[in-house]
């Protein structure tokens, strides 16, 4: 299950994960040429219900979707889906597995590939599922709840897992829960290290904290390893983090608001990510319904805001930065439209849109090479 290197590729698969309904019926793929920035006609590349969450395998060869829902097999659980990825960009279902709690809402996969990771937002748990050789998934080996609340009390009155990753070194899982106001750190064990081994064992320190009524959402790492972006969905803010790759610990540096001074709408952010250069981060506004990018200070890892743009549709629920770094995918949920944006290199701003495409409520967008599916 080695890791193939992706080739200098220019053609891309995109799939798109959607919420299901009268515009779409499951994952999507396009074709995406990221020398042009030309995205192709998104396909149904297979039917499954609320796929909102995607992510690929490092091998590039399987693909694993979250179901949100709040009742699989007869249980009060969401699901996880694994699937093959043909040559022709179809999804080819491998199994599902209950995701070990109810609206599960993200899936990441470790950068070994041995196990996939998934928040449930509904339970306010996270769980980990082992890979099978091929592909499969088994059920979940470690399933965590976590306990407690915050000041909110819509948003807040219990636990909401809304995200899982691995650090670089795959030594550590950050999870991100906007019931708590925490990020918790769980120290990540291999399956079939030792039969008792935990796939996620709480580390010490075990969270970190925000400013209360904050609801951490998404995070990313700058590519040095060395600082967390935190993006909080409630009080639309990045929260910054010096971050220390030994301990799994967290350190708070920076507050930010994503909105301009003037806007007084209501607002939920959604979306985080950091240009593979580390020179740029960018956050999505829904309700401002707006990209913003902050320029990274490198020593320091502070941000500094570049500008904000119009997604060009309604509620950024998600974008994506391609993985040449030269276009940003933009999926607004509720205009039902996914946007490609060129980004400069030295800037980081956003050119005008080149392509609007249009798609049933799309949440998420992943990339794989064209040349690595065979």
């Amino acid at each position: 299950m080695s890791a193939r290197p992706a080739p200098a590729a220019r053609d891309f698969l995109v799939y798109i994960g959607t919420y299901t309904g009268p515009k779409s019926q499951g994952i999507y793929v396009a074709h995406f040429d990221s020398a042009t920035g030309k995205l192709g006609a998104p396909e149904l590349a297979v039917q499954t219900k609320n796929p909102s969450f995607l992510a690929i395998h490092p091998n590039h060869r399987w693909l694993y979707a979250v179901s949100e829902m709040s009742d699989f097999a007869g249980q009060r659980t969401g699901a996880v889906s694994s699937f093959t990825i043909e040559k022709t960009g179809k999804l080819t279902l491998l199994n599902q597995q209950s995701s070990g709690g109810s609206g599960p809402c993200h899936v990441a996969v470790d950068r070994a590939g041995k196990c996939v990771l998934v928040a449930n937002y509904g339970s306010g748990s996270v769980a980990a599922l082992p890979v099978e050789a091929d592909g499969s998934l088994k059920p979940p080996a470690v399933s965590i709840q976590h306990h407690g609340s915050s000041v909110n009390p819509q948003r807040q009155a219990g636990p909401h897992a809304h995200f899982i990753t691995t650090d670089p070194a795959n030594r550590f899982a950050l999870a991100c829960d906007l019931g708590l106001d925490k990020v918790l750190v769980y120290r990540l064990a291999e399956p079939g290290t030792s039969p008792a081994a935990p796939l996620l064992a709480p580390n010490d320190p075990p969270s970190v904290s925000v400013t209360p009524g904050s609801g951490p959402r998404h995070l990313a790492f700058h590519p040095n390893g060395r600082f967390v972006y935190l993006l909080d969905e409630i009080a639309s803010t990045f929260t910054v983090f010096a971050y220390d790759a030994q301990r799994g610990s967290l350190r708070e540096l920076q507050t930010i608001s994503t909105l301009p001074s003037e806007f007084k709408g209501d607002n939920l952010c959604a979306e985080v990510q950091v240009d593979v250069a580390g020179k740029f981060v960018y956050g999505s506004n829904r309700g401002h319904d707006s990209i913003a990018v902050f320029a990274v200070d490198p020593s320091s890892g502070k941000l500094t805001l570049v500008e904000r743009v119009a997604s060009q549709g309604k509620t950024p629920r998600y974008f994506a930065l391609d993985p040449t770094g030269h276009w940003l995918l933009a999926e607004n949920q509720e205009s039902n439209n996914l946007v490609v944006f060129p980004v400069a290199a030295q800037t980081g701003r956003l050119g005008a849109p080149m392509q609007t495409v249009a798609v049933g409520s799309p949440v998420c967008a992943v990339f794989v090479p064209a040349g690595t599916v065979e």
